[in-house]
């Protein structure tokens, strides 16, 4: 694999341009183009991530471990493709990626409330649709992240892993709310046409950008070059100590918030009493924490350094989430709120961070297999935390398994304290492994 150099004619902004005090979505063309596709995806995905439980309880009276069973169909195509996708998204240009994972899920989400109208709709059905977006997720994921640093100057680099996360959580606000009033209004069926018409308008972004990678040239690869390539970007994660902290980090973590999340519509309808308007709109109040994170993140890893931002955002702001499970009706949603918060602007803000550090730290050539290779561990765990939520609330009941998740988060940020975070002000920002051809 050879390591990339954009051609003159294409290279991102200059050090002139990053020098530029507007705004990046003022100055850059291109961000802006792929920071409106991610906003719409982003809005999209959180309206599903409402309307699909939603569905699976009141229309098809799911049970609590079916719902933790289509949560995990989201993310298994993680465990199961993440690996060898961040090889060949190495192999090929990311953006036609990122088209193509866009237009299929357009048309995935518009065929589910059709089959619906149809007389079809069922668990299978819906499990069916969140395993195949889920699959695009993989490909979209991992182009983009690799995708980002090919248009964007270092230098600029903080400033739009920010915008991108800070602007990512507003836009899972308005959708967690438009989701519940979506479904209250039109049906939880008929709200997955947003998610639809959402992608629609991340593939006519993407297919506006102007920056071009450099074509790749044709080379005849040896059999065994992709499961080499696999093994290249798992070995530089579990080498690296701070590749691997951060990776064993979110792996962990992600099976208490993903257990956290798979249990929370189910919660608020059946423990606490709430309809589905009243569900959206306060799971919408958390996401004011991601936004909350994302501006807070780069100001605090400034003056705090970015370890021990990192340990500030994820065990200080995490511990907070234990307020979740004191959730009552009436006044007692404010716990709810506070908790979901504090979860939301923890863990926005600890990704800020460790996006940044990966950009920086990781060598270009083999950004996306690091990035298959952590997501494959971090998502692909993601499906356990989702069968266990499920497992549990079935057999202790909602809220006692919302008290274990949210216990979950704290603790798992324990790795972070006892690593060599704990040591340093900054992460580093130099791999000294050389990136290989």
């Amino acid at each position: 694999m050879t390591t990339q150099t954009p051609a003159p004619a294409t290279r991102p902004a200059t050090a002139a341009a990053a020098s530029d005090p507007r705004s990046l979505l003022l100055r850059h063309r291109d961000f802006t183009l792929l920071w409106c596709g991610e906003v719409a995806g982003k809005f999209g995905a959180s309206v599903t991530g409402i309307a699909m439980p939603l569905t699976a309880i009141t229309v098809l009276d799911a049970g609590t471990f079916e719902v933790g069973v289509l949560a995990a169909a989201a993310w298994l195509p993680w465990l199961l493709i993440g690996l060898p996708v961040g090889a060949w998204v190495d192999r090929w240009p990311r953006r036609p990626v990122m088209l193509a994972s866009a237009g299929f899920s357009t048309a995935l989400f518009a065929a589910v409330p059709v089959l619906a109208h149809t007389g079809v709709l069922s668990i299978g059905v819906l499990l069916a649709a969140a395993f195949l977006g889920g699959v695009a997720a993989v490909f979209f994921q991992t182009a983009y992240t690799a995708y980002l640093p090919r248009i964007l100057a270092p230098e600029d680099q903080a400033e739009g892993n920010a915008k991108l996360h800070g602007s990512a959580s507003a836009a899972q606000l308005a959708g967690r709310g438009a989701g519940g009033l979506v479904a209250h209004a039109a049906g939880t069926v008929n709200a997955l046409l947003v998610n639809s018409a959402t992608f629609a308008a991340s593939a006519a972004c993407l297919a506006a950008i102007r920056h071009r990678e450099p074509a790749r040239p044709r080379t005849p690869r040896p059999r065994g070059a992709l499961a080499a390539e696999v093994r290249e970007g798992l070995a530089l994660v579990f080498r690296d100590p701070w590749l691997r902290t951060l990776t064993l980090f979110s792996t962990a973590s992600n099976v208490a918030l993903i257990g956290l999340q798979t249990l929370q519509v189910v919660f608020l309808v059946r423990t606490v009493g709430l309809d589905e308007r009243t569900v959206g709109l306060l799971i919408a109040t958390t996401g004011a924490g991601g936004i909350a994170g994302a501006f807070a993140a780069r100001r605090a890893a400034t003056r705090l350094g970015t370890a021990r931002a990192s340990l500030v955002f994820e065990l200080g702001v995490g511990s907070l989430t234990l307020l979740t499970p004191l959730t009552t009706a009436g006044w007692g949603l404010v716990w709810f709120a506070a908790g979901g918060f504090a979860t939301s602007a923890g863990v926005v803000a600890g990704n800020v961070v460790k996006v940044g550090f990966h950009q920086a730290y990781c060598p270009p050539a083999l950004l996306g297999r690091v990035g298959a290779s952590t997501a494959f561990l971090n998502y692909g765990i993601i499906p356990v935390g989702a069968l266990l939520a499920g497992t549990l609330g079935t057999a202790l009941g909602p809220r006692t398994a919302v008290w274990i998740t949210a216990a979950g988060v704290p603790a798992t940020a324990l790795i972070l304290w006892f690593s060599p975070l704990r040591t340093v002000r900054d992460l580093p920002t130099r791999n000294p492994t050389p990136a290989h051809a």
